[in-house]
């Protein structure tokens, strides 16, 4: 999608993304990610507004994170404890971003899917090369990603209702492309006061490719599971935790 940048999310969202972004899984997941860190050095890619990242905190983690929009930073830096956590602003497939942390982590997180919003295989690739290169041996790197659903990428393009009532109607569109596994998605809210557009591209990746990006950076999958509650993962998960470890 031209002219949309690693900022672009924050910019088109950060407003309201506490409020219309939050999965439900918080508590789970800060449950089962503290389990796994304790209280360690922890890199979060794509820390946003601070919504795992700072309970983390309270609980002891020595958190820093990555964010490419400025504006999801302002939301991180508002709330208590949000000025606390180091935060780089710049790009998690670019080197250059984790150079301003001078020592290794013990581990790292990215969730949300947030993976998929780096839109080339390489990118992604490059995003495992660089956060394994600054782990320490032995430290562990957690991927939350849904699993990719064969039924509806046999589409190439689509228009969904995401929300119908008297006052508003939000609808979504994409066109896939499953050559380069991308989705070029509009979401268009439709209200009384206007239409609102809040683009966003995505490049999706099935476990066994994610597995083998994290093998070209030095991991191995130790963990995986269908869900924050370490549910296991079947034909019919929706979503997959995985859990690699830096050999």
């Amino acid at each position: 999608m031209d002219n949309y940048g690693p900022e672009s999310f924050g910019a088109l969202n950060a407003e309201e993304y506490d409020d219309l972004h939050d999965p439900g899984t918080t508590d789970q997941a800060v449950d089962l990610l503290f389990g796994l860190f304790g209280a360690s050095d922890v890199l979060e890619l794509a820390i946003g507004t601070g919504r795992i990242a700072l309970p983390l905190a309270r609980r002891g983690v020595r958190i820093s994170g990555i964010e490419g929009s400025p504006l999801m930073v302002d939301g991180l830096r508002a709330k208590p404890g949000g000025t606390d956590i180091p935060v780089v602003i710049g790009d998690m497939a670019d080197g250059r971003s984790f150079e301003p942390f001078e020592a290794p982590f013990d581990h790292a997180f990215l969730v949300f899917n947030t993976l998929f919003n780096l839109t080339s295989q390489e990118a992604q690739v490059r995003c495992f090369g660089h956060t394994a290169a600054r782990l320490r041996p032995g430290g562990l790197f957690v991927i939350e990603t849904f699993v990719p659903d064969h039924a509806r990428l046999a589409e190439t393009q689509r228009v969904e209702t995401k929300r119908l009532d008297i006052e508003q109607v939000w609808l979504e569109a994409a066109v896939h492309d499953p050559i380069a596994q991308t989705l070029d998605m509009q979401r268009i809210r439709i209200t009384k006061d206007g239409t609102r557009l809040v683009p966003l591209p995505m490049r999706y990746a099935f476990p066994a490719e994610i597995d083998l990006m994290a093998q070209l950076a030095g991991l191995r999958l130790r963990d995986r599971w269908g869900g924050w509650d370490k549910q296991a993962l079947t034909a019919t998960s929706g979503m997959h935790i995985s859990v690699y470890e830096k050999l």
